[in-house]
């Protein structure tokens, strides 16, 4: 009783205009589909979405490390998202923060909420008064809902697709039970915006809790360029796993020099296969193969580079008083030379 009587006094303390409201300009209508999910191999946590609606990543999800991860959609309210997370930090599980917000919502028939906590638990809400064809599949560690949807096997197509990849990267799962959602007729209005969060399930520093925070706020095919910004942040992430090690190298640990630009080369590469036509990071792999005297790869590529963008040339001239260039004045006298 005495937990009960504390729960309501913190829900209690929202204001109830925030929570009653069926429609404002701040309380969008997000009609859409969606997953919330966790990792049980890393313990992340993700929670994406697609919908015809513009700029639905600023509406439905909401993410917090070391806390749990929030969809909430169809007649919006932003507040649930906030104040699920703060009441997940207090303690509450899934099901108590979700049966306490309902409670004090006039209007919760009329919501789509689901709320994953750190441990996997979900908790899900479908209202009676969802546009149609409007329901939530709940899963071990994820939860798939939609509303507004073009025929009635959205959740089931998410669900199969995000059960069955289980070999897969934890956010290749996610986007695969997105495209699932969209193959299955997805939105009846049809596509514009789509976005992807990723949050570590530990506390940690600042500038680790968001692992992936990608959207697309208007496109015909929001999804596909979700991928690609995904396949995008993928070879960044081999870019700055290279620079990595290429520091390493570069901080007098001549015992493991030839492991360490091994390493970085392994990264730069991997990057690159991913983009293969992307300047920047053909330029900095061809910067450190010169750098490691192998300015034999370096020059073909180098050569390549200036000839479609001068201002790499420029560029390279830059690196030295930056301390970025370690090669002869000879070799450098042959890369300006291209």
């Amino acid at each position: 009783m005495k937990f009960l009587l504390s729960l309501l006094l913190i829900i209690c303390s929202i204001p109830t205009s925030s929570i009653a409201q069926v429609y404002s300009k701040k309380e969008p209508l997000a009609h859409t589909f969606s997953i919330v999910a966790r990792d049980e191999k890393t313990g992340d946590m993700a929670v994406a979405v697609q919908s015809h609606w513009f700029g639905v990543g600023t509406l439905v999800p909401w993410v917090e490390a070391g806390v749990g991860v929030v969809a909430t959609q169809s007649f919006v309210n932003k507040s649930y998202g906030p104040k699920a997370l703060g009441l997940l930090k207090r303690g509450f599980t899934p099901q108590q923060v979700l049966d306490s917000l309902l409670k004090i919502d006039s209007s919760r028939e009329m919501r789509q909420v689901a709320i994953l906590d750190t441990k996997g638990n979900v908790a899900t809400h479908t209202g009676s008064k969802c546009i149609q064809v409007a329901k939530h599949i709940k899963g071990k560690n994820f939860s798939v809902q939609s509303n507004m949807m073009l025929g009635d096997s959205v959740c089931e197509y998410m669900k199969k697709a995000f059960e069955m990849s289980t070999n897969k990267p934890f956010v290749e799962r996610i986007l695969l039970a997105l495209e699932a959602g969209q193959a299955a007729g997805g939105d009846i209005r049809g596509m514009q915006a789509a976005a992807i969060l990723v949050v570590p399930g530990r506390y940690t520093t600042p500038w680790e809790r968001t692992l992936i925070d990608l959207r697309v706020d208007d496109s015909p095919q929001p999804l596909e360029e979700l991928r690609r910004l995904y396949n995008m942040q993928l070879a960044y992430d081999h870019m700055n796993s290279g620079d990595l090690a290429y520091e390493k190298m570069n901080n007098l640990n001549l015992a493991n020099e030839k492991k360490d630009i091994t390493e970085a080369m392994n990264e730069y590469n991997a990057a690159m296969r991913l983009f293969p036509d992307n300047l920047e990071m053909q330029f900095w792999t061809a910067v450190t193969l010169a750098n490691n005297k192998q300015l034999n790869k370096a020059l073909p590529m180098l050569k390549k580079i200036f000839v479609r963008d001068k201002n790499w040339k420029e560029l390279f001239r830059r690196l030295e008083p930056a301390g970025l260039i370690t090669i002869s004045k000879e070799d450098k006298e042959k890369i300006l030379s291209l």
